[in-house]
């Protein structure tokens, strides 16, 4: 890791600290090394993280897949940790088994075809910053223009999240040891 975890510094950066080890286990990392240093990132944080949880109309396995997947293909450990964390949680094992197969999902029988479609459209833009038209018209095949937008959108704030993790060399946290899987 390139900076060290800071302490939290004021009532609000304490709560979130406590909020965060409430929720997960333990303080997450990026909250240790970035919001503790610039406090008023936590407002856009919080945002940015309530939406991607609850903002989406999508499907929850696939919003998981598309996180996990994002995260793989940008390398970020901690990300990829974290979007496993919630899949157990939220989705349970057989989630979590899916997200373990994402770097097969082409060739595996287990996703869909609209799967298919939303996993190799964020590959493809976390990749190159666009979307060919056979890429973007397969994606069209699948899904509204209000989920278009909503899978964009959470692509842009995947990747966001990685771009902030990996220049800092923020690893993975060990999350899934730390939640309890959802009982079926």
């Amino acid at each position: 890791m390139r900076l060290q975890p800071a302490e939290p510094r004021g009532l609000m950066m304490k709560f979130a600290f406590y909020m965060t080890k409430r929720r997960f286990g333990k303080v997450i990392t990026p909250l240790r090394v970035v919001t503790a240093r610039i406090p008023k990132s936590m407002r856009l944080q919080y945002e940015m993280a309530k939406l991607m949880e609850h903002g989406f109309s999508l499907d929850k396995e696939l919003q998981f897949l598309l996180h996990a997947h994002i995260s793989q293909v940008n390398q970020c450990h901690f990300c990829v940790d974290i979007s496993e964390a919630f899949a157990l949680s939220e989705g349970g094992s057989p989630t979590l088994e899916k997200l373990r197969r994402l770097p097969q999902y082409s060739e595996d029988p287990s996703f869909t075809p609209a799967e298919r479609a939303a996993i190799a459209y964020v590959e493809e833009v976390s990749r190159t910053k666009t979307a060919s038209d056979a890429t973007f018209d397969e994606l069209r095949r699948h899904f509204s223009d209000v989920q278009i937008a909503e899978i964009t959108l959470l692509n842009a704030l995947e990747n966001s999240y990685n771009l902030v993790n990996r220049p800092l060399g923020i690893e993975s946290d060990g999350l899934c040891a730390l939640v309890t899987p959802k009982r079926g």
